[in-house]
């Protein structure tokens, strides 16, 4: 498992407006389409900057295919990650506030100490 690649997954879609559009409406193929296009890419770097060792395990695949910001958390992705690219995916299906409170709602049951969220 892989914090850091989790993190640049949350990180990189909620950067670009048609990757969150694309993610909302194919969460597994945008997933399956980032994990083979873009993990491997070098944050801030030439697109010639590549890694080969970096890939997602088969729980951290369904749970961003899911949308399932509660697993990802307990996985150690960063909560402010997944609330911003969450916010920016869902809350124009709610109204003000509502799902920011759907999203604290979820994790409630979740008690210190929480996962470690350093990558």
């Amino acid at each position: 498992m892989s914090k850091y690649l989790l993190d640049k997954f949350l990180y990189t879609v909620d950067r670009d407006p048609a990757l969150v559009e694309r993610y909302r409406a194919d969460p597994a193929g945008t997933v399956e389409w980032w994990e083979a296009e873009m993990a491997n890419t070098i944050l801030n770097c030439t697109p010639a900057e590549r890694t080969t060792w970096l890939s997602f395990t088969a729980e951290e695949r369904t749970a961003l295919a899911q949308h399932d910001h509660v697993t990802l958390f307990g996985m150690g992705a960063h909560p402010f990650l997944t609330l911003t690219l969450f916010i920016a995916m869902f809350e124009r299906d709610h109204g003000p506030l509502e799902y920011q409170k759907a999203y604290g709602k979820a994790m409630e049951h979740l008690s210190l100490p929480y996962p470690d969220i350093a990558t």
